[in-house]
Formats: structure tokens, sequence, C-alpha cells
């Protein structure tokens, strides 16, 4: 029986807690928070979507970088895993669109009982407000933890499962990536991923609040040959008060890495019509409207509060009367449902961002083991690990897989 100390009680922190403790390990897990998976109470806005029902081989399409070195953990540590666990712990489980698999309860908590559940049974020792602030290594093999106040504590293995930077109030600082770089790894640069978008333009803003569902937002990125497409998505967006969000806003974030000024959007309203077929459309509406002004003709293809922003964006005046209004006009207008054009100015910080990307570079870890190539005994899990995700429970289940596949080599 070894001694294995856990630093980080999120998903993959436990995980990697409960995997120990079943193989007959003394394992102690240390959160600098109050109480257990912290992050999690918020995930998902409350209900937790804990993993994707896909099958597991199509996980990878949903990896943003380094989804190669994901095959190991996922394959030893699957989701058809990770949702026995849930159940067999207490939580029955639901599929909802996009097989996002949540609690039946809709209640995060349900989810952070379960692994209570299986940490209590298994009589691992949690220690809650007691943050780490160094490793004790020697010989390039690490023996034990520094706490806060200069106490040392020595264990013959150590998994770190202390998160990104993404919703720092949660416990997620970062700071251990800078213990991580004092002791020879390589971080890859930190940004916040799966996170909203500042918008250079203002319309946006006057349509905070309205949410689109079944429209295609594509990704650009300005080359020296152009512009390049980096990825088109089907799904819902949100407006708010300082650009864009909604899940197709979030996925698109993870892959704008660099200057964000290169990066810019085209939003398809109607993307089941062609552009002929969206002009043909046009055109049916503007006959039966042919006596109406142009700025109250568009309400069988437009959210009423989308109406003035398209009217201005057309470049039509909004007293003009339809049977008026002349081809180029029109072909204009169709652009505008069909190719609007929205500018990024940034991204917002990590304090809204619900991952981070970048982070421990998976060449100096085993992915195999998850255990460090640098340093001996040391395991690193979860979103510590320059890997991530789209939304849907990806990063989670990443965060499970990783967490066990660490609390099963750890010796």
């Amino acid at each position: 029986m070894s001694r294995i100390a856990i630093i980080g009680g999120g998903p993959g922190g436990m995980m990697a807690a409960v995997a120990a403790v079943e193989k007959g390990h003394q394992v102690d897990l240390f959160d600098s928070n109050e109480k257990l998976g912290k992050k999690l109470y918020i995930t998902g806005k409350g209900r937790c979507n804990l993993t994707n029902a896909v099958d597991i081989g199509d996980y990878f399409d949903s990896i943003v970088h380094n989804r190669s070195f994901m095959y190991s953990a996922l394959y030893s540590y699957t989701n058809a895993d990770f949702m026995a666990f849930m159940e067999n712990n207490g939580v029955p489980l639901k599929i909802e669109r996009g097989d996002r698999v949540f609690p039946v309860s809709d209640k995060s908590s349900d989810v952070i009982s379960a692994f209570k559940t299986a940490l209590k049974h298994n009589r691992c020792q949690v220690h809650l407000n007691t943050k780490i602030t160094d490793l004790l290594i020697n010989n390039s093999s690490v023996n034990g933890i520094v706490l806060e106040n200069g106490e040392t504590k020595n264990f013959d293995a150590v998994i770190l499962a202390c998160g990104g930077k993404s919703y720092p109030s949660t416990g997620s600082d970062g700071n251990f990536f800078k213990i991580l770089a004092k002791w020879g790894h390589q971080i890859t640069p930190l940004a916040p991923g799966l996170v909203p978008l500042n918008t250079k333009e203002d319309w946006p803003r006057d349509l905070q609040g309205l949410a689109l569902k079944n429209v295609v937002l594509t990704l650009y990125k300005k080359t020296p040959k152009g512009q390049k497409k980096v990825k088109s998505m089907l799904g819902e967006m949100l407006f708010t008060h300082f650009g864009v969000s909604g899940p197709l806003v979030l996925s698109l974030s993870s892959d704008m890495i660099g200057n964000t000024k290169d990066f810019s959007l085209e939003l398809d309203l109607k993307p089941a019509l062609s552009l002929e077929q969206m002009d043909a459309r046009i055109q049916r509406d503007f006959l039966k409207y042919q006596n109406k002004d142009f700025g109250n003709a568009l309400g069988d293809l437009l959210p009423s509060k989308m109406i003035p922003v398209m009217v201005t964006l057309s470049g039509i005046d909004p007293a003009a009367k339809v049977n008026q209004i002349t081809r180029e006009q029109r072909q204009k207008l169709v652009e505008c449902f069909k190719q609007l054009k929205i500018g990024i100015a940034g991204l917002r910080d990590f304090t809204e961002a619900i991952i981070t990307v970048g982070g421990v570079n998976v060449k100096e870890v085993d992915p195999g083991t998850m255990e460090s190539k640098l340093i001996k005994n040391l395991y690193i899990a979860g979103e510590m690990l320059d890997v991530d995700a789209l939304t849907g429970g990806y990063n989670i289940q990443i965060a499970v897989s990783t967490g066990w596949l660490a609390g099963n080599a750890a010796e």
C-alpha cells in the first residue's frame, strides 16, 4: 500500500482518488476550497452536463487540441464507465439533445454527492481549505508536498488535478502551472476557452438577450492569401451586452488561438435555404407586403427584435415601399440573411471562460499513465493538461478519464 496525495477536488481529482483507494492505497485528497467540486456546482448552469453519450470513438472529433494524446485515457475509462459509476452511486441519468448527459434531477449537487459517496465508502481522507504551494522533489522524483503554512508531508506519489485558470472564484487560479514550470515542465500559453466574444460592431449589443436557434456560424481567419474558413457549426447563439455568446460562439472560441483581430464570424440566419432560395423567399414576402413600408415587411422572416437591426444593415430606407425596392437592394438584404459579418474585438476573460486552453505540454506526460516524463511519481490530470474540447460534456469526461488513469497508475 502506497501513500498518495491528490491535489484538487474537481472531477479529475475526485476520480483519481476513487481509482487509487479502490486499488488499496492510502489516499489524501487536498482542496483549497471549503467544499469539493466547487466548479461542478455551476457547470451547465447548475445542471451539470457531466459527459456525452456518443460512441467513444466519436469523442475525438470534439477534442480541439491534442486529441491523439487522449486515446488511452478515453478508451481505458469511457463515457459508459462514467455513466455507470454515477448510476451505481445513486444518480439516475438522462440524455438530452446533442447526446448531452445530465442527472435526472438537474442538480449538479447530486453528481458531487456521488463522488463523495464513493470517497467516503473507500475511506479517502479529504482535506478542505488546504492550499498546497509546492512539491518536494529530489533526484527528479516527487516525494511529498508543501502546505501554505510551510508544513511538509511525505507521499509515495502525487497526482495534480488543480484545474486551469477559468472561473478563478472556484479556486482555479493557475498557480500550479508556475510551480511546474519552476520544476522544468513546459507550459503551453494559457488562454480562456469556451468563452463569449466582444464584437467590433455595436448592433449585436442592440439585440441583447435575443437567442437564435438552428443558425450556422462560421469562423474565418485572415491569412496572407486572404480569408480562410476555420470551422462552421450549426446550433444556437445568444446576443449580449458586450457581443455574442451561446453554444456556437463558445465552441468556436477555442479555435481562436493567437491574435483575435485575425478572426471574424459570418452568420447564416437561414441555413436551410441557398442564396437563390433565400432571394425567392424574400420576393414572395415582398409580393405579399408590396404596399407596406419595408420596415414592416420582415415579420415573417425575423424575430421582431431583430427587424430594426436588419433594416439598418441592409441600407434600405425603412419607409420605402416594398414594391419600390430594387434588385440590388434585395440582393444586399439576401446577403444580410446568409452572410452577416461579425467582427471580433476580443475574447472575454478567464472569469467567464468555461475552460482553459493551454497547459502542461502533453509531450512531457505519458499518455498511458498520466505520469510526468520529467518527474517520477508525479501524475497530471484534467484541465491542467494542454487538452480541451467543445461544449457538450466532453471536458468533464476528459478530466475523469485522465484522473482515473492517473489514480490507477500511481504507486
